[in-house]
């Protein structure tokens, strides 16, 4: 399951990445407890592979005949790993739209 990014953390973020890019020193250190983006869409990333390991893995048992997994569980995983990798392309698009607005900006 994806779990909701905090919006303050994001925009914190973002606007340290701005300042970084205008050639201010940033403190890291200045917001205990707000976590990198890079390592926040890393593990949402992993997350999203796991889905589909886990829908392939139930997909393959239930193609070999395995009596413990049932048909509707296999579905539901195969659902779940579609929502969250397409949600994932989503913010992949949001990401890249976001870079080429700012790569567009007059300096």
């Amino acid at each position: 399951m994806m779990t909701e990014m905090n919006v303050n953390q994001l925009l914190a973020q973002m606007r340290s990445m701005a300042e970084v890019a205008k050639g201010v020193q940033v403190d890291q250190a200045a917001e205990p407890g707000a976590a990198n983006f890079a390592d926040m869409l890393k593990t949402s990333i992993d997350k999203v592979n796991d889905v589909q390991m886990t829908a392939g893995q139930l997909s393959e048992a239930f193609q070999k005949g395995d009596p413990n997994v049932a048909l509707s569980d296999v579905m539901i995983s195969m659902q779940k790993a579609s929502v969250s990798f397409q949600a994932m392309v989503q913010v992949r698009n949001k990401l890249v739209n976001a870079y080429s607005d700012i790569m567009n900006m007059p300096v």
